[in-house]
């Protein structure tokens, strides 16, 4: 595997780390309906960020099979989190 191939894994495991810290903060001083979702996708961006460690051993997202399954689902927490967020903000009182 190309050494800076491992590297920008890493950094990207690093980058959904810290989109992870963001979320979580956001899930603290977050509204109780609001919360939970935000507690969800914090766990998912984690996940998510470890699986690109394990991406930057392995040299691929695909393989093992169960590796891109992890991938997968964490994708599918963030379609479904993130269109749960704009179902509740999107009738959320404007005063």
């Amino acid at each position: 595997m190309d050494d800076l191939e491992k590297k920008g894994n890493l950094v990207e495991a690093a980058f959904w780390m810290l989109v992870k810290v963001v979320i979580l903060v956001k899930a603290i001083r977050a509204v109780v309906p609001l919360r939970r979702i935000f507690f969800i996708l914090s766990a998912a961006f984690f996940v998510f960020s470890i699986s690109d460690i394990i991406e930057s051993q392995t040299g691929a997202w695909w393989k093992p099979l169960w590796l891109l399954l992890m991938k997968t689902g964490c994708i599918a927490v963030f379609f479904f989190g993130s269109r749960e967020y704009f179902r509740i903000t999107k009738y959320k009182d404007p005063s």
